[in-house]
């Protein structure tokens, strides 16, 4: 088994949001690069990363605290978060994370991880959401009623090496 402990980002600090609200947030290191290498001090092999105003913005906004923890940190990263386009996939890859996690893009754009799993083999991971019957996409804000053959069937059949993540909050 791996434990991934998650550094979620919020304003370039690592935070934990009360039930998925932006507004009710504590922080819990103002050092993002700290706190990762205090995750690799305490043993882990891996880490999660969420940029959460990315999240919901829809494109990266705390990059300068993702490419701290990259530089702070020899071991693999994931990371997540506002990330929706083949460009971001790539220059994310570049930068050094070692696999981008695709949740929003996913429901919405399943075309676009099936070529990024193509493209990048290994390297993409798809993450859903799940709160009371629902998709949610965009950090937690929008809903989308479960659809029976929704895109992770389609995606799942391409013959992409891709790994799924799954989030349930009841």
């Amino acid at each position: 088994m791996i434990i991934y402990p998650a550094i979620d980002l919020k304003d370039g600090k690592c935070v934990r949001l009360y039930k998925g609200d932006m507004t009710q947030d504590t922080v819990y290191n103002d050092d993002p690069a700290a706190q990762a290498f205090a995750w690799v001090k305490a043993g882990f092999n891996w880490l999660h990363i969420v940029d959460l105003n990315g999240a919901i913005e829809g494109a990266p906004v705390n990059q300068h605290a993702v490419r701290q923890i990259i530089e702070a940190v020899d071991i693999p990263v994931q990371l997540g978060g506002g990330i929706r386009t083949h460009a971001q996939i790539e220059h994310w890859l570049q930068e050094g994370v070692s696999r981008v996690i695709l949740g929003t893009a996913a429901v919405q754009d399943p075309d676009l991880v099936i070529q990024a799993c193509r493209d990048f083999p290994g390297q993409i991971a798809v993450g859903i959401d799940a709160l009371g019957g629902e998709v949610m996409t965009h950090g937690w804000v929008a809903g989308i009623k479960h659809q029976r053959q929704g895109s992770g069937p389609r995606i799942r059949r391409c013959g992409c090496v891709c790994d799924y993540l799954y989030r349930y909050r009841p």
